[in-house]
């Protein structure tokens, strides 16, 4: 055979070995290549990047249904949406959701015990509680004791009595105007001849002093919901402390409360209201520090409107009487709840401390003339022998005393009633103590 046609020969093997095994390489390979590919993309932009957008829709449908159930899984609150499945399936037997529920009123159960033991004063035949809180007053040296000695020391019952009486009636505080209406009604009695021995005399200043006191009952009178009563008095009178027990004894008594920390000024009286607000469990409204306290009453008045709040207690700052821009403040923050709700302030209580004496009476002149009070609140009774200073404000001012405090507990402060101060303070002739 020859050269050329070898040449020929293995040239066309070689191109049927080319196209037979050369053509299936290539197919293979990126077959394999695409194999070997495809769960490299499938790793990298296929299931990760879906199970995220899947989880992420997961995400915001659970979302939306929680919103929609919200009301009723609305006590816990949250914080992610990731938790919400718990909830859902717990949701069915969510005892634990009523458990929680009575927590904020599980606390003032507790606190309700105080006002339960408030609710005492207000109960007629507490006699025995005011006399307590008067013993200063009903004391050797007080108010009763030095009376009670002067009258059961004298022998004849004589017109030289009167000004032994007076000079005890001037010196214990109970006033030039109420001196005056006591003795004149001695001095008549005796020129009619009926005071014959000291009991009678005794019994004529105890009818006498009950006249003077029935101005007006004790107590917050409810006049409309809510009934917004303002709080107004000068620094250190007890405004604050005293909105504390009054919200106690209303709370522990079934009447809703709602408190306004209308002193703006000074940090410490919004924060004394905040803990009086917790240990008795009710909301307090307050404003920024040094906000309008106006503004603050105004935004109260609203919420406790909405609330459907029997009681709303607006605290003022505490104010020289002698000082009228301060005293044309308490005028505004009193248009300012009028126009929030018509009539009212309700209730304007003045609270004064009993320890002052005639001065008390002076602050209770000049804020009389500056607005309408509807009451006065007497704190500090026990502090004092002179226990008649409440004589005076009565005959004086014609405004019922709502409240007389005789001492630090919530319980100390009692529902005025002048039959029960009568009867603690000028009762048992000849008994002191």
């Amino acid at each position: 055979m020859s050269t050329p046609l070898i040449l020929v020969l293995v040239v066309a093997v070689v191109v049927v070995l080319y196209f037979v095994f050369g053509s299936k390489k290539p197919q293979e390979l990126p077959a394999k290549e695409e194999a070997d590919e495809a769960p490299r993309l499938k790793k990298k932009d296929g299931p990760t990047l879906q199970e995220k957008l899947d989880q992420r829709r997961e995400e915001l449908s659970k979302a939306k249904v929680e919103e929609v159930t919200k009301p009723e899984a609305a006590e816990p609150a949250e914080p992610a949406p990731a938790k919400a499945e718990e909830p859902a399936k717990t949701e069915p037997a969510k005892p634990e959701e009523p458990a929680q529920a009575p927590e904020p009123t599980a606390a003032p159960p507790a606190i309700e015990a105080k006002p339960t033991v408030v609710a005492r004063p207000t109960k007629p035949g507490d006699v025995e509680g005011m006399r307590k809180g008067l013993a200063k007053s009903r004391g050797a040296d007080g108010f009763f004791g030095r009376l009670a000695a002067l009258v059961t020391g004298k022998k004849e019952i004589d017109a030289a009595l009167l000004g032994e009486i007076e000079e005890v009636l001037l010196a214990s505080d109970v006033g030039v105007k109420a001196t005056e209406t006591l003795t004149a009604r001695v001095r008549d009695a005796l020129s009619k001849n009926e005071l014959s021995d000291p009991a009678r005399v005794w019994e004529t200043l105890r009818a006498e002093a009950r006249r003077i006191l029935s101005v007006g009952g004790g107590g917050v009178v409810l006049s409309g919901k809510p009934t917004v009563v303002m709080m107004v008095g000068v620094n250190g009178a007890g405004k604050t402390t005293t909105i504390g027990k009054i919200a106690t004894k209303l709370h522990g008594e079934g009447t809703s409360v709602m408190l306004a920390a209308g002193d703006t000024f000074r940090a410490a009286a919004v924060a004394q209201l905040e803990v009086w607000g917790k240990r008795v469990g009710v909301e307090v409204v307050k404003g920024k520090d040094g906000a309008d306290p106006a503004a603050v009453a105004f935004d109260a008045v609203t919420k406790a409107k909405a609330a459907g709040v029997d009681v709303l207690l607006v605290d003022t700052a505490g104010r020289l009487h002698t000082k009228s821009n301060l005293m044309d403040e308490l005028k505004k923050i009193g248009k300012s709840v009028g126009k929030a709700i018509e009539s009212a302030p309700h209730e304007t209580l003045l609270v004064l401390d009993a320890t002052n004496g005639q001065n008390a009476l002076a602050q209770a002149k000049q804020f009389k003339e500056a607005m309408t009070l509807t009451g006065i609140v007497l704190t500090k009774l026990d502090g004092t022998a002179k226990g008649g200073i409440i004589l005076a404000i009565a005959d004086e001012l014609g405004v019922p005393v709502r409240y007389v405090g005789l001492g630090e507990r919530a319980d100390d402060l009692h529902e005025f009633s002048a039959d029960e101060y009568v009867e603690a303070l000028l009762g048992d002739l000849g008994k002191q103590g």
